[in-house]
């Protein structure tokens, strides 16, 4: 794992590159970022960003975020997730999933700010590298960079 100092800041947030991966069989590469508050320089969160396509980023989706429930409700997903937007153009992306669990309303609305469309709810297929018996159906949106 090869990291790179990448940094993207906004007025309020700070990403910070924690991780880097090569593609493997199920992903394209992927990076993971620290999300971190500007005014008190505490750690929110983290994102990752799947930097391609192939079947699995319909499901999975292009990024994956966790708000650390102290930092909820401050609208940081949809803030990181901007953030984030010029390094998928970098990569030649003109267009991203974003996915989450039917039922999570949160992470529903964050993804809905930022504009993306809602394609389907749907069943997650069992080859996919994320399936367990019994997942929840996934809402597919999609948002384009252009």
């Amino acid at each position: 794992m090869e990291v790179d100092a990448i940094i993207l800041r906004s007025e309020e947030l700070t990403l910070r590159l924690t991780e880097s991966h090569p593609a493997s069989e199920e992903l394209p590469p992927w990076q993971y970022f620290d999300i971190i508050e500007n005014a008190t320089g505490e750690l929110a969160g983290k994102i990752s960003a799947r930097l391609g396509d192939n079947a699995h980023t319909y499901y999975n989706g292009h990024m994956g975020y966790e708000i650390y429930p102290a930092k909820r409700g401050h609208g940081y997903a949809a803030k990181a997730v901007q953030l984030l937007l010029p390094l998928f153009r970098a990569h030649g992306l003109s267009r991203i999933y974003l996915t989450c669990a039917e039922s999570n309303l949160p992470s529903r609305k964050s993804v809905e700010h930022l504009g993306a469309m809602l394609l389907e709810i749907t069943e997650v297929p069992s080859w996919c590298f994320f399936w367990w018996e019994g997942i929840e159906r996934y809402c597919v949106y999609e948002l384009h960079l252009t």
